[in-house]
Formats: structure tokens, C-alpha cells, sequence
């Protein structure tokens, strides 16, 4: 595959389809029933929208992609805002701005950024930066990415007044030293800075991570901090909620589209209103339902930029979230990762785990179920068809023991892959059983999850 493909360039060639729009499936029973580990609580949503002049802004003087300040007007905007309001008036939400859309001097920009500012003092949004339209590392030096975001915050701070100051920043991918730089210079504890699962598609790779919250190590920012020694008290989070059968393939793979879960791009616009909007609530009911069920917690979130519109589906999907789920909180990316922080001083308890069936959506197939086991030590992937009862096989085994290391050269690969991985991208990535890994993988694996050893 051409690795410039991107998720617009794919609505080109997917074929569409149509089918009712149903109230979506009851989330399924976990199996089996552990409680969840976590003191942290609830239901969160947080919703990023960006604004930018430029598709892909990846240095404050180079971009590619389209020009799209046309699509960011203040109109379009205030379109955005509206339609969260319509979704949910008393939620909270988070701007991302890009450099350029800083720094424009054309009247509509100069408008947008008072626009941005007048969200932050009447609905406590949070106003942050974007570096590097989503791939930074993949395009920068880090010295000239940590440079970048120091002056892009004071340029915010500045535009909002009153002594503002984000608690997050917005960077798609982020790269471990540059996190912690933003947790001890910079004074800000959360980051977007994974895209979980993305493999093939648009200008970055980075699979390998877990795709809630956790503290990076120093070695890898997709590896969970193991101990004190390579801690970033930055708590780093995902860009986009998928949903778990979808998000194995790799790229378009099969001729789906792996990014499919909530994000408008991968589910109205490429398979209509009626069934997009069923996956979008059907992803969402992955983490609301089953998940919320085995970890405490439930957390969704994806990033909209302005430019795409779509704004009746995101007034629809929130909407549609407090309906089913009135106790969910629509809150900053900030506000999600500082409670978060505040719950969970290290990763030493982390046991996160998804039990999740096909939605029946295209790439998402009806008749699987995968369970994802993820903790400071390794994360797991068992897939099998319910229907058929067939064996339970790995389709990832990720170690975060493990010596890792990030590119120190401009690279769009920035995984982290070792044992086998999900996207099967390698020659031992494919799934076998659980009593085919080694010795001591399985010892490690059944230490965690003793219940396990029925399905060696």
C-alpha cells in the first residue's frame, strides 16, 4: 500500500453500504466477570476539534496536504460549537489550534482566535496547541518540536488572557522526551500522545501502546513507565476511540478501513448516515457496556477537525450518549487526564481489559470477539468466533519488560512490536495459540490472568 495513503484518500475506493438504522446492540456480558482494579470511576467523553489552516501542518514552516482555511472559517466554528451544545449544553470541550491558525493575519483568523478565546471564558473549554498536524516526531527534531510548543503556549496564553494556561496538549504522536519536558518545564501532566493502533495509514505508524491512560516510559512512549527510573509524570492518552475488530488489520487491509470506531471520516462518510451512525454508538458501547463493566470506567474520545464538518453527527452521537448513558461526563481533554493523574499515581495497577464483539459493520465482523488484556507489564489480544466456538488464538503479545527504543532519525515508523503483533506485519505475527507461546510468556501471562490457563 501506497504509505501516503490517507483515511480521506480511501472514501474514494471503499464501497459504501446501507442498512437500518437500529437502537445498537446490548453490550454483551464480560466473560469472565473480574472486577475492576482501578479507584478511578464513570463514564468520560472528551471531544478535540481542530482548527488549522493547512491539512498537515508537520513543521511551523512546511506542510502538506491540502490548504483548507477556507472549511475553518469562523462560521464553521461557531457550526462546531453549536452542534456540541445541541449534544450535550453542559459539556466541555477541547480546541486544538495549529501554528499556522496562531499565527495568521488574515481577518478570519484574527476572528477565529477570539472566537476560541470567548469558548474558554463562557464554557471553560480548554484552548491548547496541535504540533505538527498530528506527526511531529515523524517530521521534526524533538529540540525544534519542544521549541515550537513553548511558543505556541505563550501564543495561546496571550490570546486567551487572564493568566490561561492549557492542562493538556493536542500532538497526536509525542515522543517520550519531549512528554516529560512537557511535565517538568512546561508544568502540563497530560498529552494526546498516541494514536492507538495506527498502522498503514495517513503519515505515521505507531502500534504497540495501550489505549488508555498510562505514564510513558522514558524509553518509548508507547511503553508503560515500568518503575520510579523511567517514570514522565505525564499522564498520555489516545487520539481516537476504534473499534477493537476493526482496529487489528493494518491500514486498509481486506479493503476496510482499520481507523473505523467514532470518528465521522471512517464511519457516515464512508458507509452513509444510518449505518456509520450505528457504529459510531456501537464502538462507544464497546467501553460503556462491556468495559465499563471490567475496568470501573469507561472513556471515549476522538478528534474532529473543524474542516471535515459533520457537525449533525456529533450533536446526534452526543446526544445519543446521554441518552443511553446519562451519567456520562463530556469534559477537557485536560479535566479527563488531571482526574485520572489524581486516581493514579503510577502504573503499578493498571488492568485494563475489553471483551468486545464484531458490530457487523464493514471490517468488523459480526461473528468475532476479541479480548484485550493490557497492564504495566505486557498487553494481550485473544480473538475466536463465538458463533463456532472455535479456539481462542493470540493475535497480540506485546512485552513492555522489554528494552525498547524510539527512532532518532525522521521515520514515519514509530511502533513498538516485539513478541507478536496485531497488524501481522511481520513474518511471526501469526495468531496461535496461547499454549504455543513460550514457557515463560505463558507463566508471565497466567501469573495475571490464572483463568487463562483453560484456554492453553
Amino acid at each position: 500500500m501506497d504509505p501516503l495513503w490517507t483515511r480521506r484518500k480511501f472514501l474514494n475506493r471503499a464501497a459504501g453500504s446501507a442498512c437500518a438504522l437500529a437502537v445498537a446492540s446490548p453490550g454483551q456480558t464480560p466473560e469472565p466477570a473480574a472486577p475492576a482494579s482501578s479507584p478511578f470511576r464513570g463514564r468520560f467523553v472528551t471531544h478535540i476539534s481542530v482548527v488549522r489552516v493547512n491539512q498537515i501542518e508537520v513543521t511551523p514552516s512546511r506542510s502538506i496536504g491540502e490548504d483548507e482555511a477556507p472549511a475553518n472559517s469562523p462560521q464553521h466554528i461557531r457550526s462546531r460549537r453549536e452542534a456540541f451544545a445541541r449534544g450535550c449544553p453542559d459539556g466541555r470541550m477541547t480546541w486544538a489550534i495549529s501554528w499556522l491558525a496562531l499565527n495568521d493575519t488574515r481577518p478570519e483568523y484574527q476572528e477565529a482566535r477570539r472566537l476560541l478565546a470567548s469558548y474558554q471564558r463562557q464554557y471553560c473549554d480548554e484552548i491548547t496547541f496541535i504540533p505538527g498536524g498530528y506527526f511531529a516526531p515523524m517530521y521534526d527534531t524533538r529540540q525544534h518540536i519542544r521549541d515550537t510548543i513553548h511558543n505556541a503556549l505563550q501564543m495561546i496564553s496571550k490570546m486567551v488572557g487572564n493568566g490561561y494556561r492549557p492542562q493538556s496538549l493536542v500532538a497526536g504522536f509525542m515522543d517520550a522526551e519531549n512528554q516529560r519536558y512537557l511535565a517538568t518545564e512546561e508544568g502540563i501532566h497530560v498529552c494526546q500522545g498516541q494514536i492507538w493502533s495506527q498502522h498503514g495509514i495517513d503519515n505515521g505508524d505507531g502500534d504497540g501502546g495501550i489505549c488508555y491512560p498510562y505514564y510513558p516510559s522514558r524509553d518509548h512512549y508507547l511503553k508503560p513507565a515500568q518503575g520510579p527510573a523511567d517514570f514522565i509524570d505525564c499522564v498520555c492518552l489516545d487520539g481516537w476511540t476504534c473499534d477493537f475488530l476493526a482496529a487489528r488489520r493494518n491500514g486498509f487491509q481486506g479493503g476496510f478501513n482499520s481507523r473505523m470506531g467514532v470518528g465521522p471520516i471512517e464511519t457516515v462518510q464512508d458507509l452513509g448516515e444510518q449505518v456509520g451512525r450505528r457504529e459510531m454508538i456501537d464502538t462507544t458501547a464497546m467501553h460503556f457496556d462491556a468495559g465499563h463493566a471490567l475496568n470501573g470506567f469507561g472513556w471515549v474520545t476522538g478528534i474532529w477537525e473543524v474542516s471535515i464538518g459533520h457537525d449533525p453527527d456529533l450533536a446526534w452521537w452526543l446526544q445519543s450518549i446521554k441518552q443511553r448513558w446519562p451519567d456520562t461526563r463530556v469534559i477537557t481533554e485536560g479535566e479527563f487526564g488531571m482526574e485520572w493523574r489524581r486516581h493514579v499515581p503510577s502504573n503499578a495497577s493498571l488492568n485494563y481489559r475489553f471483551d468486545a464483539k464484531g458490530t457487523g459493520a464493514p471490517g468488523s465482523e459480526k461473528e468475532l470477539e476479541i479480548r484485550w488484556f493490557m497492564n504495566r507489564e505486557f498487553r494481550l489480544a485473544l480473538l475466536d468466533n463465538w458463533v463456532t466456538g472455535s479456539p481462542r488464538m493470540v493475535v497480540d503479545f506485546t512485552r513492555y519488560d522489554l528494552p525498547a527504543h524510539e527512532p532518532q532519525a525522521l521515520q514515519r515508523e514509530w511502533s513498538l512490536m516485539n513478541v507478536l503483533n496485531q497488524k501481522g506485519t511481520r513474518p511471526q505475527d501469526r495468531p496461535i495459540r496461547l499454549g504455543q507461546l513460550p514457557s515463560d510468556d505463558r507463566q508471565r501471562i497466567f501469573a495475571r490472568y490464572p483463568e487463562l490457563r483453560r484456554w492453553a
